[in-house]
């Protein structure tokens, strides 16, 4: 199973602490190796990576990261990362084989919600979302969030930041397949701007974007100071595995997820 991973935009909420977003250190590792290991602990043998702001940097990384974890890791650079993130979909697609997990490079996941979106997404639909229906959690900031709403068969009716109604957040994992690509094709034809959620609403008007409800497993978006802050201290106790691995400090408390 190959994973796709966002990491070609600017970052600028959280430029204070770093100049490179997927670079930035939660527990002093930086968040695209966490976010490759605990893929890796989700069963992912290959993973591509969108590149983009602070290219050279985040690439020559990867490339000793491929070799410290012995997994392939192939970048893709943008020519343009100022554009929506589903031009970045669609740049990294083209070198995925089949199904593929797709993740953000600032968002942070326990292990357990990857597996189950690789071995529990249903074959009829082009994609898998997850979901979380605690849309008052402490680590889910309303400002910047991205919101869905579900019909009673667990598929997207509307997705996006302002809709006016919805039932939970969308985490920022996906079990894609390769129908989403040519739907944010569909989506910038129709004169859409080419955000990832346009093309998830348009797979959504076929009743083809299904959702994974995390139910109460751990994961973060770490877009500025304060959700950096509260990454530092809840890693600790749902990337336990991969950070003993690394060797990195382990220390903190929890706080209510």
């Amino acid at each position: 199973m190959d994973a796709l991973i966002i990491a070609a935009g600017y970052g600028s909420r959280l430029g204070a602490l770093s100049s490179s977003k997927p670079l930035t250190p939660v527990c002093g590792v930086p968040i695209i190796e966490l976010s490759i290991r605990q893929a890796m602990l989700a069963g992912v043998t290959r993973v591509v990576v969108v590149t983009g702001h602070e290219a050279d940097r985040v690439e020559t990384f990867l490339a000793e990261l491929s070799l410290r974890l012995g997994i392939a890791i192939v970048p893709v650079r943008l020519s343009d990362w100022s554009t929506p993130n589903g031009h970045s979909v669609i740049a990294g697609a083209t070198r995925c084989e089949g199904n593929y997990l797709l993740l953000m490079a600032d968002h942070l996941f326990d292990a357990d919600i990857l597996a189950r979106l690789i071995t529990e997404s249903p074959a009829d639909c082009g994609l898998t979302l997850a979901i979380d229906r605690r849309i008052d959690s402490p680590l889910i900031d309303p400002e910047d969030a991205t919101w869905v709403k579900v019909d009673e068969r667990g598929l997207i009716q509307s997705i996006g930041k302002t809709i006016p109604t919805y039932d939970a957040c969308d985490c920022g994992a996906f079990l894609a397949t390769p129908e989403l690509a040519p739907a944010i094709r569909a989506a910038i034809a129709s004169g859409k701007a080419g955000s990832l959620s346009e093309g998830v609403q348009v797979l959504a008007q076929y009743n083809r974007a299904a959702t994974l409800d995390i139910d109460d497993a751990w994961w973060i978006d770490i877009d500025d100071p304060h959700y950096h802050a509260l990454a530092e201290e809840t890693a600790p106790w749902h990337l336990a595995q991969a950070l003993v691995d690394i060797g990195a400090d382990v220390d903190g408390e929890p706080v209510a997820s």
